[in-house]
């Protein structure tokens, strides 16, 4: 099952183990089912303290629970085979479970520990799905440390039938105790501010008693975890505030082109930076979204302020914004009220869910080709609609997918409507731009890939935008505000690329750190 350099790296890790675990099987009769049993088995042969059972009798097939041994039951269960992207988190459960002790923050740890009631977890996932094994690790773990805490990850693509009974369309989807809990990316943080009520005062207070930042970085993407490199490197007093840490680049499948690495995953960079910058003396308060930025010239204190949704206000001798970029929306009726009800914008992390059904990428530009081509192998069609009189892709792109024989390109397309029956899309208005005429196309899916919008909508009436919404800046990276600078894609810079962005992070420090030196306001 498992080859043999996988084998070995393995076997390195169960070194770790402390106790002696026990993987317990539920299994049918069918090729999935021997994948499990193979797997199992190749695992258990990596170390004397692994054994395996294949005398489980849960209703989910396959499916294998990991716990200690002689433990009452099991709190982590895998439905599926967790290969692709969520080998890694049978690798970190087998760790933690063994007694391995994880990385999270020891305060952290003991939230965990300190929630009290029964939580039933069970996440819904795909395999290609690269935002689905930070849900199922964090929610493993918190399994681990409470006992009181279960979780299931659930396969959607081989649990069709529950998928389709509880009308799954995006992963990851988690539910608690039967009722919806969440969609999307959560790391271990957001979820457990989710279940403790308290923690998002708790935390705003805390943030509100802070001393004034040197240098204060708004975002933790790749501009900003540069930036934050570079002036905690000057011996600064350096802080991020990140709504999530890692920023877009969590969202990115596949990185071919940063420089010196030949290849590696959105999720894995973002890592990389976190611990990259958490290794200097940097304050980083994840999970705080801005609301307002005030001058230093508006504020009584002669130091600029950002205002956060927590209600806390944090001050700074120089502030560098990176907050980055967002998905773009079409803003037509029913985008919303069918977002993860079939309107999609991952198609790696939710095509999966569309095997054997008809869906449209809307935007015709290098993502949306992209999505098309991966789309086709797993839907019976895919329906490209482009605004414009041509694809905008590279050239090498749009040959790969005019080649598919289950794709049809649709150009001048104006997108008026979503459409669905209340609970899901069923279709899409378009407008032909060269008749006129309108038309509507049957669908189950709709996934969107017409680019971004810069996050500036709480930075209006302070520092000023193109009319594209992005910030303005100069060489380097100083915007209309003095001491305020900006970085990466939420700038008017021209080619949004990861190494641009951690350039300009860089630039961006520099530039503050050389106004706090020729300023009146002293570093330190």
């Amino acid at each position: 099952m498992l080859d043999n350099t996988i084998k070995t790296q393995l076997q390195s890790y169960l070194t770790k183990l402390q106790y002696p675990i026990e993987l317990v099987a539920s299994l049918g009769h069918g090729a999935k089912d021997e994948e499990v049993r193979g797997l199992l088995l190749d695992i258990a042969g990596l170390s004397d303290k692994v054994s395996v059972r294949l005398d489980g009798n849960d209703a989910r097939q396959p499916s294998f629970t990991v716990g200690r041994t002689g433990e009452d039951a099991a709190r982590v269960q895998f439905a599926g085979v967790p290969l692709g992207h969520e080998f890694t988190s049978l690798v970190l459960a087998l760790l933690q479970v063994g007694g391995h002790p994880s990385k999270a923050g020891q305060e952290l740890i003991q939230q965990v520990q300190g929630l009290k009631g029964e939580y039933r977890f069970e996440t819904y996932i795909s395999l290609s799905c690269q935002n689905c094994p930070d849900v199922v690790q964090a929610l493993n773990l918190m399994a681990v440390l409470n006992p009181a805490i279960r979780h299931s990850m659930i396969d959607g693509a081989l649990f069709q039938d529950e998928v389709a009974a509880r009308q799954i369309m995006s992963v990851p989807s988690v539910y608690l105790n039967g009722k919806v809990f969440g969609q999307g990316r959560m790391g271990l943080e957001e979820i457990v501010a989710k279940l403790d009520t308290g923690a998002a005062a708790r935390e705003a207070e805390k943030i509100a008693g802070k001393d004034a930042f040197d240098v204060l970085v708004v975002g933790g993407g790749p501009a900003g975890a540069a930036a934050a490199i570079y002036t905690a490197r000057k011996g600064i007093r350096t802080g991020v505030v990140a709504e999530r840490f890692g920023g877009q680049v969590l969202d990115t499948m596949g990185i071919e082109n940063f420089i010196s690495v030949k290849e590696t995953e959105g999720p894995k960079l973002a890592m990389a930076l976190e611990q990259h910058v958490r290794d200097y003396e940097v304050d980083i308060m994840n999970l705080q979204r801005a609301r307002k930025l005030l001058p230093a010239s508006e504020t009584a204190s002669g130091l600029t302020e950002v205002q956060l949704e927590s209600g806390a206000t944090l001050q700074a001798k120089t502030v560098i914004i990176a907050t980055g970029a967002r998905w773009r929306e079409m803003n037509v009726p029913g985008e919303q009220e069918y977002r993860n009800k079939g309107v999609a914008y991952c198609p790696h992390c939710d095509g999966p869910l569309f095997k054997g059904k008809r869906v449209a990428v809307v935007g015709g530009g290098n993502s949306g080709v992209e999505a098309a081509i991966d789309l086709a192998g797993i839907v019976s069609h895919v329906t490209l609609l482009e605004f414009g009189d041509a694809m905008r892709a590279d050239a090498v792109l749009q040959h790969k997918l005019r080649s598919l024989p289950n794709v049809t390109v649709i150009l001048q397309a104006q997108t008026t409507a979503v459409r669905g029956d209340g609970s899901k899309v069923n279709g899409l208005d378009y407008i032909d731009r060269v008749s006129g005429e309108a038309r509507h196309i049957a669908l189950d899916g709709i996934f969107v890939q017409i680019g971004l919008l810069p996050n500036t909508d709480w930075l209006r009436g302070s520092v000023e935008l193109s009319s594209r919404g992005e910030i303005l800046v100069g060489r380097q990276q100083d915007t209309t505000v003095p001491g305020v600078y900006a970085a990466g894609d939420v700038t008017d810079v021209p080619y949004k690329q990861i190494i641009i962005a951690m350039g300009e992070g860089a630039k961006a420090a520099l530039g503050a750190f050389d106004h706090l030196i020729r300023s009146d306001v002293a570093a330190g």
